[in-house]
C-alpha cells in the first residue's frame, strides 16, 4: 500500500503570501501515523476549511496542506481493538483538517480517539450534511435549551443561511422556539421560512444603532455564527437573563460590547467550540440530530459537488455567496 497513491486537494504557498489548491495524486507515504486508515468517501466543506485553502496561519500553520475537518468513510485498515476494515465512520473537528491532512483526500489516518462508528439512522453522505456545522448547531441549542424554553420568547440565529445557521433553525422551529433569523441574502426567505423561521431580518438593518451600550429588549435567546456588530447588537438587545451562544467571525473577530448586558441584564454569552467536547458529548449531539432532531429537509440544504469543483466553492464560501452545506464527493 506504500506505493500506492490517491487523490487529494491540496493547498500550497506559491509565494508571497498567495496559496494554490489543486487536485493533486498523493503517496500513503504521506500520511501522518495514525491507528486507523479510512477510505473517505464524503467530507464537506465549512468556513474553516475555506480559511485554511487561502493560508490563514491561525488555522493550518505548515503547507502543503489538504484541509477537511469532516470525513465519513470506510475503515481500511485499524491497529486500534474498536475498529474493524469495513466499518462505517466518520471524524469530525480534533486537529483533522487543520495540521493534519484532512477529508479532502481520499484517504485519512487518526488517532482512534477521534473516530466515531456511523450514528444509527445516518447514511455516510448524511453524516457530512450534518458534519461540524449541524454538530455545532447542535451543540449550541443544548446550551441554549438549558435555560431558554419556547414559551419565554423569540430566539434570533444570526448568518441563518449558513451550514450552522439553517440547522440552527430548523432544529430550533421543530423544538417548538419561535425563530427570527438574520441574514444578508436577498433570496434567504427561499431556504429559511420552509425551515421555520417566522421572519427574517436584513442584516444591514439589524446591526443599525448598535454603537449603543444597551439596545430595547427582543430575544430570549441568541445562536450567533457570524461574530462582529451583529453578535454586539445581538446581546445589547437580549432579555435579562437570556443566554447567547457564538461559534464564528466571518463577519468580524472584534466584539464591540460594554459589560453592561452581562451586569445590568445578567445575559449569558456561550462561546461554543466543537472541536473541544469529549465523545460522550459528540455521540449524544449526533445521535439527536440523526433522530429526534432530524430534519426533513436535508436534501434541501445542501449541494453535492466533486473534488475538482471544490477550489472554486472556496472562493464562494469566502465571497458569501454560498447557502447550506455544501458536501464533497471523494468518489468510489
Amino acid at each position: 500500500m506504500k506505493d500506492q497513491t490517491y487523490k487529494a486537494y491540496v493547498v500550497r504557498d506559491t509565494g508571497e503570501k498567495q496559496f494554490a489548491g489543486n487536485v493533486e495524486e498523493r503517496a500513503f507515504a504521506d500520511l501522518p501515523t495514525g491507528d486507523v486508515l479510512i477510505r473517505v468517501r464524503y467530507s464537506s466543506l465549512n468556513y474553516k476549511d475555506a480559511l485554511s485553502a487561502r493560508g490563514n496561519r491561525g488555522v493550518t500553520r505548515r503547507y502543503p496542506h489538504t484541509p477537511g475537518i469532516d470525513a465519513a468513510g470506510i475503515v481500511e485498515a485499524s491497529e486500534a481493538e474498536d475498529f474493524a476494515p469495513g466499518d462505517a465512520v466518520m471524524v469530525c473537528g480534533y486537529d483533522l483538517g487543520m495540521n493534519t491532512p484532512g477529508g479532502f483526500g481520499q484517504y485519512v489516518r487518526v488517532p482512534a480517539e477521534w473516530v466515531m462508528r456511523l450514528t444509527p439512522g445516518l447514511t455516510l453522505k448524511e453524516s457530512m450534511i450534518l458534519g461540524t456545522g449541524g454538530f455545532t448547531a447542535g451543540l449550541s441549542i443544548h446550551e441554549l435549551a438549558k435555560t431558554v424554553k419556547p414559551e419565554q420568547g423569540e430566539v434570533l440565529v444570526t448568518g441563518a443561511t449558513g451550514g450552522v445557521g439553517c440547522f440552527a433553525v430548523g432544529i430550533l422551529a421543530k423544538l417548538g422556539y419561535s425563530v427570527v433569523a438574520v441574514s444578508g441574502k436577498d433570496d434567504a426567505a427561499t431556504l429559511l421560512t420552509p425551515l421555520g423561521a417566522k421572519e427574517i431580518i436584513d442584516r444591514q438593518a439589524f446591526a443599525t444603532g448598535s454603537a449603543r451600550a444597551l439596545l430595547p429588549t427582543r430575544w430570549a435567546g441568541v445562536i450567533d455564527t457570524v461574530g462582529g456588530d451583529i453578535l454586539g447588537a445581538a446581546v445589547k438587545s437580549t432579555h435579562p437573563l437570556g443566554v447567547v451562544t457564538c461559534c464564528g467571525n466571518a463577519a468580524s473577530p472584534e466584539l464591540p460590547l460594554t459589560v453592561y448586558p452581562f451586569i445590568l441584564r445578567g445575559v449569558t454569552l456561550i462561546g461554543i467550540a466543537c472541536q473541544h467536547y469529549p465523545m460522550p458529548v459528540r455521540k449524544m449531539i449526533l445521535a439527536r440530530l440523526a433522530n429526534e432532531w432530524r430534519l426533513d429537509q436535508l436534501e434541501d440544504i445542501h449541494e453535492e459537488i466533486a473534488l475538482a469543483d471544490l477550489d472554486a466553492r472556496v472562493d464562494q464560501m469566502l465571497q458569501g455567496r454560498v447557502k447550506g452545506r455544501t458536501v464533497v464527493n471523494l468518489g468510489g
